[in-house]
């Protein structure tokens, strides 16, 4: 019978699951090793089949109804005689009347694996390969992606669980044969593909043998009823997203003349952040607001509008629709909260909302958002006074409160932005749609989002892993404790209900996931100013020996190498460091004072074959130390005048000043990222320091190990490139 006939037969039957025996029928038809059996009816026959396949034998009772034979005490191990195997089978028809059973030979091994399939209701089919066995639970040593699979991530997956010493030779059996092991994976991909019926595989234990050869000697397959309708998304092109954040006139409809309110701080926060469009001032009150004529609607304006800001009540919008549609406004940011976020009622406001819209030819942006921004135009309408820089750090938040408060951040701290959206309730404009277009704007090189839940996971996962190929995608995500878990009859579904499944997504699709929302600005910081490290390889360059090593205790804790240093290096620096340096890596410049030091051994580290990258720790902000000893000096020694002190510190600002433009040349000369820690900061410091003329920029953190995670997480990108380069 075909498989597609037959499990649809089995489907209108009621069934919800297949045997045993059904399922390693199908997966063995994929290319899943499946142990050798045969079933039986009576326990005489069960003796004659052990002692064909010889002993050690398992049995098992197998009937339509039973899915988890262990706890129904239907499986019998490790029997070693005829009559073991009689006393097992007699115990299996007693204990399930009318149940056949089975007999396998008992495979021999130390290893056991689980793979399995599932479907996501938000990112559709996925595949599971981890630790198997009684451990499978108790350890949750378990990786995910999603199907379809290619041979690299079944390659990935393999590699990347905890407990992956064991894939090689153990205790006496030799390494595990990988390649059959990314075919099982390979071939439930392909059923994933094939057959929606089919909604949970679950193969466990895949036990490895003496001879390193993986066999499934139980699995599980439960059935579903296939959801043919495709879900009703509204893709939005990338221009209609261009459009919203260069708008050539905005009206601000709800426009307040009240202080604190939404309606007076956006048009005065636009206003006074040097916007050049033309902007209109919307209530029914009429007169004048921050300097504006006020209209009392819309449809009073003469000038055409690309671009209108709401703040009216939520009560109001609906009947506001065909004014906007009559002056043919097609972009219109929804300030006002008062629909999704409070429930059903207001979901289904929400709904009617966006139908109505679509329906006028109206893209709206939230409701419920903090408004956008976009500095390359001097545009900045939300509801706080921030004006970060213009730079390629494209923002996307669905918290409007961090994102302006991530905006604040990177003004502080020098980070470009390129443009920002609280996205809101996402009525019909969703995180995919952003990607998407700033995945074809040329002045993105980062994307950073900040999501709390995906509307679209399919379309997430696939956009993001297109353009994580061209440009990096940043991401932290609330909301990751586990508030449930889906009801399922298989271990691998009930495993997959918590956060781990989407980090897996972030994972294969090539996004930089973050814990923090300082490492959003840090990784911003450095994805947009320094070049990618071609490998993890570490050379630590530091003023004093204890940072150095704390530096290289936490590159080793992050993935990266921090590598011996060549003799023919360490000829080199002989030449420049005094003879009682370490001559080791992390390089101790100890204490050196004279200037030019720090940028020959900089360009000597650079030009060594043998790393990657440059972690530079305490330059920058030895001026604040010399400021403070010049205070004290002032302050008791006659001697020194405060011009010479005042020249003294001068000096040192103005070598910081150089030391971070040769920084910039020596990156665009060698292809290499330094990675700065500043040795002290005060206001005028930065993460991001811009030298004219040049694409590359200077980054400088705080402490260690916020550079060295900004090294690993460009790392680990730099390797999901290198693996989907062409």
């Amino acid at each position: 019978m075909e498989l597609h006939e037959f499990l649809k037969r089995n489907l209108e039957s009621g069934r919800t699951a297949l045997t045993e025996v059904e399922s390693k029928t199908i997966l063995g038809r994929y290319g899943v090793p499946v142990v050798a059996e045969m079933i039986v009816a009576a326990g005489d026959d069960a003796v004659i089949a052990a002692a064909r396949f010889g002993f050690p034998v398992v049995l098992k009772g197998i009937d339509e109804g039973l899915l988890h034979k262990t706890e129904g005490g239907l499986v019998h191990l490790n029997l070693a005689d005829e009559k073991s195997v009689s006393v097992a089978a007699q115990r299996i028809l007693k204990a399930a009347p009318g149940a056949k059973i089975l007999v396998q030979p008992q495979i021999p091994g130390k290893r056991e694996f689980v793979a399995g399939l599932f479907r996501d209701p938000h990112f559709g089919p996925a595949i599971l390969f981890g630790l198997g066995g009684i451990l499978t639970e108790a350890l949750s040593d378990v990786v995910f992606r999603l199907a379809p699979l290619t041979r690299q991530d079944a390659t990935d997956m393999i590699e990347s669980i905890r407990s992956r010493s064991l894939l090689g030779p153990f205790r006496g059996e030799k390494a595990v044969n990988l390649e059959i092991l990314a075919d099982t994976l390979m071939g439930l991909s392909a059923i994933a593909a094939e057959f929606p019926e089919i909604a949970e595989i679950d193969i466990n234990p895949l036990i490895v043998t003496a001879t390193g050869n993986p066999t499934a000697v139980d699995a599980l397959i439960t059935l579903t009823q296939p959801d043919l309708q495709a879900s009703q998304a509204h893709p939005v092109p990338p221009p209609a997203i261009h459009s919203l954040f260069y708008p050539r006139s905005v009206a601000f409809i709800g426009a307040s003349a009240q202080m604190g309110k939404w309606g007076h701080m956006l048009i005065c926060n636009t206003l006074s952040g040097g916007y050049q469009g033309q902007v209109y001032a919307v209530n029914p009150k009429g007169g004048t607001i921050a300097g504006q004529p006020v209209f009392a609607s819309v449809v009073d304006i003469a000038g055409e509008i690309d671009l209108a800001v709401v703040t009216v009540p939520a009560a109001s919008i609906m009947d506001l629709i065909p004014q906007l549609k009559a002056k043919g406004i097609k972009n219109v940011v929804l300030i006002t909260s008062g629909f999704g976020e409070t429930g059903a009622d207001g979901k289904n406001l929400e709904r009617e909302l966006a139908r109505e819209a679509r329906a006028a030819g109206i893209l709206i942006l939230g409701p419920n958002t903090m408004g956008i921004c976009n500095p390359h135009i001097n545009f900045f309408c939300t509801g706080t006074s921030v004006r970060p820089l213009a730079g390629s750090t494209a923002v996307v938040a669905q918290s409007g409160n961090m994102g302006t408060q991530l905006l604040a951040f990177a003004e502080e701290q020098g980070i470009g932005i390129r443009a920002f959206s609280g996205s809101g309730n996402e009525a019909m404009i969703t995180i995919e749609d952003y990607m998407e277009g700033f995945e074809v704007d040329d002045l993105t090189r980062t994307v950073m989002l900040y999501i709390e839940s995906v509307k679209q996971g399919r379309r997430f996962f696939e956009s993001a892993r297109r353009v994580s190929q061209k440009k990096p995608i940043v991401l932290l995500k609330g909301g990751q404790t586990r508030a449930g878990s889906r009801a399922a009859s298989s271990h691998t579904g009930a495993m997959a209900s918590d956060n781990r499944l989407f980090n897996a997504v972030c994972q294969q699709a090539g996004i930089v996931k973050v814990d923090q929302p300082m490492e959003l600005l840090d990784l911003s910081a450095a994805f947009s100013s320094l070049p990618l490290p071609k490998g993890n390889r570490i050379a630590v360059m530091t003023l004093g020996g204890g940072w150095g090593v704390v530096t290289a205790d936490l590159c080793n804790q992050f993935g990266l190498d921090v590598p011996a240093l060549s003799p023919a290096l360490i000829g080199v620096i002989d030449k420049i460091l005094p003879p009682y340096w370490s001559r080791s890596n992390p390089i101790d410049l100890v204490g050196e004072n004279d200037p030019s030091i720090p940028l020959t051994v900089m360009e000597a580290l650079l030009q060594w074959e043998g790393c990657d990258a440059v972690i530079n720790l305490g330059i920058l902000g030895r001026r604040i130390f010399l400021r403070r000893l010049a205070d004290s000096v002032g302050k008791v020694d006659a001697t020194y005048t405060r011009e010479i002190l005042d020249d003294a510190v001068k000096a040192f600002s103005d070598f910081e000043s150089s030391y971070i433009e040769q920084i910039v040349r020596l990156m665009e000369k060698y292809g290499k990222p330094v990675f700065g820690v500043s040795l002290l900061t005060d206001e005028k410091d930065a993460t991001v320091y811009r030298v004219k003329g040049h694409h590359l920029k200077g980054v400088f953190y705080e402490t260690p190990e916020r550079a060295v995670k900004a090294a690993a997480r460009m790392v680990e990108y730099q390797r999901f490139r290198a693996r989907h380069a062409g």
